[in-house]
């Protein structure tokens, strides 16, 4: 595999007919980057909470790694995090816990993320100079080729066009190679205890 973007890809903006896509490449990076189907019971799980409501409430903010018809990879942003936590529990929330209603933890990670649909984490603040979010994620053989800096990019501008001050995401403490990944972009550590954050301000 070599480090040359592949001239075929392309990126471009989400369809209503990625969901699919979104649900599956999270299932297949969800263990810190590689695939976690043998994780979860029910193959979106994943793509619940960190792909799905994307496409669904903020298409204007999400983007798609395409080779010919084949989607390799998606970037998702939720422009204001406070105003979006409060659409995902009137317009998103609902639907997915009646998906999901009578669902038993049978995997290792069917459990947190069964939580995390019952109780979604809410920010009710505004999140001072960094009120957006993204998630990103690229299957392996889109990877170390230039597309991840590219589809960041795309995100960036399109949250800059919208006015945003500033955009932040959250990566798993065993990712090294995310961690390095958005320091070489321009990303800037910002953890604190308990959560690994990195956040760029975009005025």
């Amino acid at each position: 595999m070599t480090n040359e973007p592949r001239a075929a890809y392309r990126i471009r903006r989400f369809e209503p007919h990625d969901m699919a896509a979104l649900y599956e490449i999270c299932l297949l990076t969800a263990d810190s980057g590689v695939d976690a189907s043998a994780l979860y019971s029910d193959r979106r799980l994943p793509g619940y909470i960190w792909a799905a409501p994307y496409g669904a409430l903020e298409p204007d903010f999400a983007f798609l790694l395409a080779d010919g018809d084949r989607v390799l990879g998606y970037v998702v942003a939720a422009p204001d995090t406070v105003a979006f936590e409060a659409r995902l529990e009137r317009d998103w929330w609902p639907k997915v816990r009646a998906e999901v209603a009578g669902m038993t933890p049978q995997k290792p990670l069917d459990e947190g993320v069964l939580r995390r649909i019952a109780t979604p984490e809410r920010h009710e603040t505004a999140l001072q100079d960094y009120p957006a979010h993204l998630h990103i994620n690229l299957l392996p053989e889109a990877q170390s080729g230039g597309w991840g800096r590219r589809m960041i990019e795309t995100e960036l501008d399109a949250l800059r066009r919208a006015g945003v001050s500033g955009v932040q995401l959250g990566v798993s403490p065993d990712n090294e190679r995310a961690k390095g990944f958005y320091s070489h972009v321009g990303f800037t550590d910002i953890s604190g205890p308990g959560h690994v954050t990195y956040a760029m301000t975009l005025r």
